[in-house]
């Protein structure tokens, strides 16, 4: 039985779907101000793993994810400037060239990760729902939810005694500002500190980008809206999954099950929170100004292979924080290069008896530890223990490759042998011996440049404790 953490009800539960011919599932997209990190990257393979394990059940899927593009504030407490207008003046473009081309970016990253993407219809750009999210609005005034004031109109929490219950916590103890729901009230006229930006108004004398005409002046959507607004029109009032990192939890996710919850009359909104933890580097919160913030571009310079991030995330559960180094990045890196390895040099022989049930057994292992809650380090060993066993080299393959559609690591793309046993062109052997020296310089642009002419060659270099191995690709 497929089982998941639910934030809401704070323990692991049996997933049952509100209708098991189609699960449907949201999961936080990017705010596209700026570049993605390498902790947007964990999130993102572990919504991506989410949807992989739903589909190896057997469960059809509509998955949507969303792209924000306008609204998402600097400051939570409804304050501060627009992340998406703040970034059009840092880089002195419009703030539509902006979204482009950190949206191009993040997809990107996706695609090196092997992050599987909704279909196009179901990526959601909040811009293009701004009826949807002005109609929600609406929805929510005549129902007595919310109140308006001179910057914008807010949803009244004390019109919605279930407020907080995402995070275990009563409106009264989140009110008092405890840790997982501290909210300064930094705008003038707020009825309670908890309340929140349902639109905002532009202010007199300012000129933006992105604003609309709305019943209420021109304005902009408030950043919790958009995603209410869009899970309803894709999705409907209520829906079996939604992700997203922990960060979310007090005040983003909780926003949106107050302010969906109020508009449909229906609990609730929805049925199995799941949250990823953070990701720190060297032990500390990464920020650039601690030299310490890295995206995929910095991993692929250093000559890792960004398939290898994804292992590496694959080591840990996602219940857990966990901490990138170089050094973890590296290990991960032989690890896959040996699954790889192991897998393309797997012999045929004949299957017996016992081979068929080990089968089945490596099988039902793999299956139980992905439906454990994503236990992906517990998956990842009954991989190399399918390596290691007895069956015929045609039945792992196959077993692997099974389980890859879990993993996503990419390794059954790789069909090669080792090339000790053939000649190798002297060209490559130099081209090889070249990159070594590269890397040595710490020149790794340069050497993953050159790796990528090796592999236009029909060669893969694997790099070990023991220098470079070289290998053919069929």
């Amino acid at each position: 039985m497929l089982k998941f953490y639910n934030t809401l009800t704070r323990q692991i539960e049996d997933f049952i779907p509100i209708n098991p011919s189609l699960i449907t599932y949201y999961s936080c997209g990017p705010t596209v101000y700026d570049y993605a990190h390498i902790g947007h990257a964990r999130t993102y393979v572990f919504a991506d793993s989410v949807e992989r394990v739903l589909t190896y059940n057997g469960f059809p899927v509509k998955r949507v994810m969303n792209i924000t593009d306008v609204g998402h504030l600097t400051s939570d407490s409804d304050s501060g400037e627009d992340k998406m207008e703040k970034g059009a003046s840092r880089e002195k473009k419009s703030v539509w060239e902006i979204a482009r081309v950190y949206t191009e970016d993040f997809f990107a990253m996706m695609d090196a990760l092997n992050i599987k993407k909704p279909d196009e219809k179901n990526i959601t750009r909040a811009t293009e729902y701004i009826p949807q999210m002005i109609q929600l609005v609406g929805t929510l005034e005549k129902k007595g939810f919310t109140y308006t004031i001179g910057d914008g109109v807010y949803f009244d929490t004390s019109k919605f005694p279930d407020y907080g219950k995402l995070t275990g916590r009563s409106l009264a103890e989140l009110e008092k500002g405890n840790k997982m729901g501290a909210r300064v009230e930094a705008v003038s006229g707020k009825k309670h500190p908890l309340d929140f930006a349902l639109w905002k108004l532009t202010p007199n004398g300012i000129k933006r980008q992105m604003e609309w005409d709305s019943p209420w002046g021109k304005g902009f959507p408030g950043w919790h809206i958009e995603c209410s607004a869009m899970i309803l029109a894709t999705l409907g009032d209520q829906i079996d999954i939604h992700t997203g990192g922990v960060d979310h939890i007090p005040i983003h996710h909780t926003n949106e099950i107050a302010q969906s919850e109020a508009a449909t009359g229906k609990s609730p909104f929805v049925r199995y929170w799941v949250h990823g933890e953070h990701l720190l580097v060297d032990g500390k919160k990464m920020s650039k100004s601690l030299g310490n913030f890295y995206r995929l571009k910095d991993i692929v310079e250093k000559g890792f292979d960004p398939i290898a991030l994804r292992y590496l995330f694959l080591t840990a559960s996602y219940h857990q924080q966990m901490n990138f180094t170089w050094k973890a990045l590296e290990s991960a890196q032989n690890a896959l290069d040996n699954l790889r390895h192991a897998v393309a040099a797997l012999s045929n022989n004949q299957a017996t008896e016992k081979n068929t049930k080990d089968t089945d057994k490596l099988s039902d292992s793999f299956k139980s530890a992905v439906n454990d809650d994503l236990n992906m380090p517990q998956a990842l060993g009954v991989v190399w223990e399918t390596v290691k066993s007895d069956l015929s080299g045609d039945k792992k393959r196959e077993l692997i490759g099974k389980f890859d559609s879990v993993l996503g690591l990419g390794f059954m793309n790789l069909k090669v042998t080792v090339i000790e046993e053939q000649p190798v062109l002297e060209e490559v052997k130099h081209m090889v011996k070249e990159r070594e020296n590269l890397r040595k310089e710490k020149k790794f642009s340069e050497a993953d440049t050159l790796r990528k002419k090796i592999e236009e060659l029909g060669y893969i270099v694997k790099d070990t404790p023991n220098g470079s191995q070289i290998i053919r690709n069929k």
